[in-house]
């Protein structure tokens, strides 16, 4: 039963850490704090049930088709939506408030459409829904399968951003954003493409998420909230603090389940959350002010 738990909790830390990376790409390079983030997970964790159950294409290559698209759509939003704010900014310094009025408006247009066009029922599918045996314990083999996609998913992610010229732009925009133009820096180029490859991974993990979990059209908040929780428990534009974030919230809520009360998941949530922020006010891994 421990090891059961403990692996679940893994599991579903890992679909989380990785959701939050993305919104973690999105505030530390874009400066943009998105209110739609988990509207994109759900929908593309619905994308995924249409092409598995009225196509037949399987996740793994439903994410050949799903993550393009929530990379193209991401691209455009910012285009549209976002840049004309961040031009403003310049002038104004509201940026941050801005982008939350505005992907607060976006978040019920998405919402919207996927009620109009999926309903408010719960949705599921059937996919590797057998057991695996690790270690003595019996895990769904999809909950493996996420897993070790968000492994995946996360760890290419981080040695592209640790070990490439193009990882050390981003960092360098994270860190100094004012300064980076002043080596030939285009700012505003890279955190288009940061916001779209984080509207990417949010994608990726709704269709992880739709492996094992149901869901519907008015979970994206949830999802939202808890990216957000997790990005400040790990600390704001902090990739490391954002994994190790998402794998604690894991889990908690899968042991809070298991062995309290699953009604209680959402309240062990926002008391971790609390804790941490008592503790550490800048998150686990970020650094206070002035040091």
């Amino acid at each position: 039963m421990l090891l059961t738990a403990l692996i679940s909790g893994l599991v579903l830390g890992g679909t989380y850490a990785l959701v939050a990376m993305g919104l973690t790409l999105q505030y530390g390079i874009s400066r943009i704090m998105n209110l739609a983030y988990g509207e994109i997970t759900i929908f593309a964790a619905f994308s995924a049930f249409i092409l598995f159950s009225t196509f037949g294409i399987n996740p793994l290559l439903g994410m050949a088709i799903v993550l393009p698209g929530a990379f193209v759509f991401g691209y455009l939003i910012y285009g549209v939506m976002m840049q004309p704010l961040v031009s403003r900014s310049s002038r104004t310094g509201s940026l941050e408030v801005d982008s939350i009025l505005a992907t607060f408006g976006l978040l019920f247009v998405i919402q919207g459409v996927m009620l109009i066009t999926f309903g408010s029922n719960y949705t599921s599918y059937n996919y590797l829904n057998f057991g695996v045996n690790v270690l003595g314990a019996n895990i769904a083999a999809n909950r493996l399968l996420a897993f070790a996609l968000a492994i995946v998913i996360g760890g290419v992610l981080f040695l592209v951003l640790t070990r490439t010229r193009w990882g050390t732009t981003i960092r360098a925009i994270a860190v100094a954003p004012a300064s980076a133009p002043l080596v030939g820096i285009n700012v505003n180029r890279t955190a288009r493409f940061a916001f779209a490859l984080g509207t990417m991974l949010a994608a990726s993990g709704g269709v992880m998420v739709s492996m094992y979990q149901t869901f519907n059209a008015s979970m994206g908040v949830v999802f939202t909230m808890k990216a957000l929780v997790i990005v400040i428990m790990g600390g704001l534009g902090n990739l490391m603090g954002a994994l190790v974030a998402g794998l604690l919230l894991g889990l908690v809520e899968t042991f809070v389940a298991t062995y309290v009360d699953p009604g209680l998941t959402l309240a062990s949530t926002y008391l971790i959350f609390l804790v941490v922020l008592l503790w550490k006010p800048a998150g686990l891994f970020g650094k206070a002010a002035g040091r």
